[in-house]
Protein backbone atom coordinates (compact mmCIF):
# COMPACT_ATOMS: atom_id res chain seq x y z
CA UNK A 1 0.00 0.00 0.00
CA UNK A 2 3.12 1.89 0.02
CA UNK A 3 4.58 4.41 2.25
CA UNK A 4 3.09 5.34 6.04
CA UNK A 5 2.67 8.23 7.88
CA UNK A 6 3.88 8.86 11.41
CA UNK A 7 2.51 10.71 14.54
CA UNK A 8 5.15 10.00 16.96
CA UNK A 9 4.13 10.92 20.39
CA UNK A 10 7.26 12.29 22.21
CA UNK A 11 7.62 12.83 26.02
CA UNK A 12 9.75 16.15 25.82
CA UNK A 13 10.93 15.71 29.93
CA UNK A 14 12.32 12.41 29.03
CA UNK A 15 14.02 13.44 25.73
CA UNK A 16 15.69 16.54 27.65
CA UNK A 17 16.24 13.84 30.65
CA UNK A 18 18.02 11.81 27.84
CA UNK A 19 19.99 14.18 25.64
CA UNK A 20 21.44 16.36 28.56
CA UNK A 21 23.12 12.90 29.91
CA UNK A 22 26.96 12.99 29.13
CA UNK A 23 27.58 10.83 26.13
CA UNK A 24 29.98 8.36 28.17
CA UNK A 25 26.96 7.52 30.69
CA UNK A 26 23.97 7.31 28.25
CA UNK A 27 25.94 4.94 26.47
CA UNK A 28 26.70 2.78 29.49
CA UNK A 29 23.17 3.36 30.69
CA UNK A 30 21.53 2.07 27.11
CA UNK A 31 24.02 -1.05 27.36
CA UNK A 32 22.98 -1.84 31.43
CA UNK A 33 19.50 -0.86 30.70
CA UNK A 34 19.86 1.43 33.88
CA UNK A 35 17.94 4.58 31.15
CA UNK A 36 14.58 2.52 31.29
CA UNK A 37 13.63 4.18 34.66
CA UNK A 38 13.08 7.53 33.24
CA UNK A 39 11.52 6.12 29.51
CA UNK A 40 7.85 6.92 29.16
CA UNK A 41 4.73 4.27 29.30
CA UNK A 42 4.58 2.53 26.34
CA UNK A 43 0.67 3.23 24.84
CA UNK A 44 -0.52 -0.44 23.91
CA UNK A 45 -3.22 1.59 21.78
CA UNK A 46 0.05 2.61 19.82
CA UNK A 47 2.83 1.12 17.65
CA UNK A 48 5.53 0.90 20.25
CA UNK A 49 9.88 0.34 20.25
CA UNK A 50 10.02 -1.74 22.58
CA UNK A 51 12.78 -1.41 25.07
CA UNK A 52 15.36 -3.11 23.94
CA UNK A 53 15.03 -2.12 19.70
CA UNK A 54 15.06 1.64 21.09
CA UNK A 55 18.14 0.71 23.08
CA UNK A 56 20.01 -0.79 20.28
CA UNK A 57 18.97 1.28 17.65
CA UNK A 58 20.53 4.45 19.80
CA UNK A 59 23.61 2.52 20.60
CA UNK A 60 24.10 1.76 16.86
CA UNK A 61 23.95 5.30 16.18
CA UNK A 62 26.36 5.65 18.32
CA UNK A 63 28.62 3.47 17.11
CA UNK A 64 28.66 5.29 13.87
CA UNK A 65 29.82 8.48 15.55
CA UNK A 66 33.45 9.87 16.74
CA UNK A 67 34.24 8.20 20.46
CA UNK A 68 33.66 11.27 22.80
CA UNK A 69 35.48 10.24 25.71
CA UNK A 70 34.91 13.44 28.01
CA UNK A 71 32.59 12.05 30.98
CA UNK A 72 31.41 16.10 30.94
CA UNK A 73 30.15 16.24 26.90
CA UNK A 74 26.70 15.80 26.90
CA UNK A 75 24.56 13.64 24.34
CA UNK A 76 23.07 16.86 23.05
CA UNK A 77 26.30 18.42 22.69
CA UNK A 78 27.49 15.50 20.42
CA UNK A 79 24.22 15.99 18.64
CA UNK A 80 25.02 19.36 17.56
CA UNK A 81 28.37 18.76 16.28
CA UNK A 82 27.40 15.53 14.59
CA UNK A 83 27.22 15.43 10.52
CA UNK A 84 24.18 13.07 11.28
CA UNK A 85 22.61 14.58 14.66
CA UNK A 86 19.14 14.67 13.10
CA UNK A 87 19.14 10.91 12.63
CA UNK A 88 20.38 10.76 16.62
CA UNK A 89 17.74 12.63 17.80
CA UNK A 90 14.77 11.09 15.72
CA UNK A 91 16.21 7.73 17.33
CA UNK A 92 16.19 9.91 20.80
CA UNK A 93 12.75 10.49 20.30
CA UNK A 94 11.58 7.42 19.54
CA UNK A 95 13.28 6.30 22.28
CA UNK A 96 11.27 9.19 24.72
CA UNK A 97 8.21 7.96 22.73
CA UNK A 98 5.03 6.23 24.50
CA UNK A 99 4.00 4.95 21.11
CA UNK A 100 3.17 6.36 17.46
CA UNK A 101 -0.04 6.50 15.07
CA UNK A 102 0.21 5.13 12.20
CA UNK A 103 -1.48 4.70 8.58
CA UNK A 104 -0.17 3.88 5.02
CA UNK A 105 -0.46 7.27 3.55
CA UNK A 106 -2.96 7.12 0.74
CA UNK A 107 -5.98 5.86 3.51
CA UNK A 108 -4.25 8.63 5.92
CA UNK A 109 -5.73 11.41 3.31
CA UNK A 110 -9.19 10.23 3.82
CA UNK A 111 -8.83 10.43 7.76
CA UNK A 112 -7.90 13.99 7.25
CA UNK A 113 -10.23 14.47 5.11
CA UNK A 114 -13.31 13.75 7.37
CA UNK A 115 -11.45 15.25 10.11
CA UNK A 116 -11.80 18.53 8.70
CA UNK A 117 -14.52 18.04 6.48
CA UNK A 118 -11.97 19.39 3.23
CA UNK A 119 -9.71 17.74 1.20
CA UNK A 120 -6.35 17.27 1.96
CA UNK A 121 -4.39 18.34 -1.68
CA UNK A 122 -1.36 16.92 -1.78
CA UNK A 123 1.99 15.22 0.67
CA UNK A 124 2.68 18.99 1.67
CA UNK A 125 -0.55 19.57 2.75
CA UNK A 126 -0.94 16.11 4.58
CA UNK A 127 2.56 16.47 6.51
CA UNK A 128 2.37 20.21 6.89
CA UNK A 129 2.06 21.77 10.79
CA UNK A 130 -0.79 23.42 10.26
CA UNK A 131 -2.83 20.68 8.85
CA UNK A 132 -1.95 18.59 11.99
CA UNK A 133 -3.13 21.24 14.44
CA UNK A 134 -6.38 21.68 12.52
CA UNK A 135 -6.86 17.64 13.00
CA UNK A 136 -5.73 18.01 16.79
CA UNK A 137 -8.23 20.52 17.98
CA UNK A 138 -11.14 18.66 15.25
CA UNK A 139 -10.94 15.45 17.11
CA UNK A 140 -10.53 16.65 20.46
CA UNK A 141 -14.39 16.92 21.64
CA UNK A 142 -15.20 13.90 19.23
CA UNK A 143 -16.09 10.46 20.27
CA UNK A 144 -13.35 7.54 18.94
CA UNK A 145 -16.42 5.19 18.03
CA UNK A 146 -18.12 8.99 16.08
CA UNK A 147 -15.72 9.65 14.32
CA UNK A 148 -14.40 6.11 12.88
CA UNK A 149 -18.12 5.54 12.07
CA UNK A 150 -17.67 8.83 9.61
CA UNK A 151 -14.60 7.41 8.29
CA UNK A 152 -16.15 4.03 7.28
CA UNK A 153 -19.12 5.58 6.18
CA UNK A 154 -16.79 8.03 3.82
CA UNK A 155 -15.07 4.78 3.23
CA UNK A 156 -18.35 2.80 1.82
CA UNK A 157 -19.39 6.05 0.05
CA UNK A 158 -16.18 6.31 -1.66
CA UNK A 159 -16.23 2.79 -2.63
CA UNK A 160 -19.59 3.38 -4.14
CA UNK A 161 -18.39 5.39 -6.10
CA UNK A 162 -15.84 4.25 -7.82
CA UNK A 163 -18.54 1.42 -8.44
CA UNK A 164 -16.79 -1.24 -6.22
CA UNK A 165 -18.52 -4.10 -4.98
CA UNK A 166 -19.86 -3.73 -0.64
CA UNK A 167 -20.51 -7.42 -0.56
CA UNK A 168 -18.29 -9.31 1.31
CA UNK A 169 -19.13 -12.31 -0.23
CA UNK A 170 -17.63 -11.36 -3.19
CA UNK A 171 -14.60 -9.09 -1.84
CA UNK A 172 -13.31 -11.14 1.02
CA UNK A 173 -10.78 -7.92 2.16
CA UNK A 174 -13.95 -5.67 3.08
CA UNK A 175 -14.50 -6.97 6.62
CA UNK A 176 -10.53 -6.29 7.60
CA UNK A 177 -10.38 -3.41 5.84
CA UNK A 178 -13.25 -2.46 7.91
CA UNK A 179 -12.22 -3.08 10.96
CA UNK A 180 -8.68 -1.56 9.99
CA UNK A 181 -10.29 1.56 9.14
CA UNK A 182 -12.38 1.45 12.51
CA UNK A 183 -9.04 0.88 14.34
CA UNK A 184 -7.13 3.41 12.69
CA UNK A 185 -9.60 6.49 13.47
CA UNK A 186 -10.38 4.87 16.75
CA UNK A 187 -6.46 4.91 17.34
CA UNK A 188 -6.43 8.69 15.75
CA UNK A 189 -8.53 9.99 18.25
CA UNK A 190 -6.91 8.58 21.13
CA UNK A 191 -3.57 9.90 19.74
CA UNK A 192 -4.85 13.93 19.35
CA UNK A 193 -5.97 13.68 23.07
CA UNK A 194 -2.85 12.92 23.98
CA UNK A 195 -1.46 14.93 22.42
CA UNK A 196 -3.59 17.95 23.09
CA UNK A 197 -4.48 16.81 27.01
CA UNK A 198 -1.00 15.91 27.91
CA UNK A 199 1.45 18.98 28.40
CA UNK A 200 4.45 16.94 28.23
CA UNK A 201 3.78 15.61 24.95
CA UNK A 202 4.38 16.59 21.34
CA UNK A 203 3.73 15.16 18.28
CA UNK A 204 6.79 14.45 15.53
CA UNK A 205 5.14 14.08 12.08
CA UNK A 206 7.07 11.78 9.85
CA UNK A 207 7.04 9.05 6.90
CA UNK A 208 8.53 5.85 6.49
CA UNK A 209 12.24 6.51 4.78
CA UNK A 210 12.08 10.58 4.91
CA UNK A 211 15.35 12.04 6.05
CA UNK A 212 14.97 12.55 9.68
CA UNK A 213 16.53 16.39 8.76
CA UNK A 214 13.01 16.54 7.30
CA UNK A 215 10.58 15.33 10.60
CA UNK A 216 8.43 17.46 12.56
CA UNK A 217 7.15 21.05 11.87
CA UNK A 218 7.75 24.32 13.37
CA UNK A 219 10.15 24.89 16.02
CA UNK A 220 9.77 20.97 16.28
CA UNK A 221 11.58 20.61 13.24
CA UNK A 222 14.80 18.57 13.91
CA UNK A 223 17.22 20.44 11.83
CA UNK A 224 15.55 23.71 13.53
CA UNK A 225 15.71 21.79 16.54
CA UNK A 226 19.30 21.43 16.63
CA UNK A 227 20.34 24.89 15.31
CA UNK A 228 18.59 26.23 18.45
CA UNK A 229 17.70 24.51 21.26
CA UNK A 230 15.10 22.25 22.54
CA UNK A 231 11.88 23.88 23.16
CA UNK A 232 9.42 23.38 25.18
CA UNK A 233 6.19 21.26 25.38
CA UNK A 234 3.98 24.27 24.82
CA UNK A 235 6.04 25.28 21.29
CA UNK A 236 3.93 24.87 18.39
CA UNK A 237 3.28 21.57 16.83
CA UNK A 238 5.24 19.11 15.76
Amino acid sequence: MGLEIVVLLVDVPSLRQLVTTPWCDLYSGLEKRTMRSIRPEQDSRLKVNFDIDAEAELLDWMDTQQRHSSETTSFWSCLKDSGDGEKGLLLAMKWASPGAWEAWEGRAYMYLDVALSKTIEGEEELYGGETWDGVCRALWNIPEQEYAERVCLDWMERRKELGETMDEKEDPRIVPTFEAHDRAAKALVHTMKRWNSEDSLVAIIGRDHLEARKWGTFSWNLSTVLANELPDETTASG
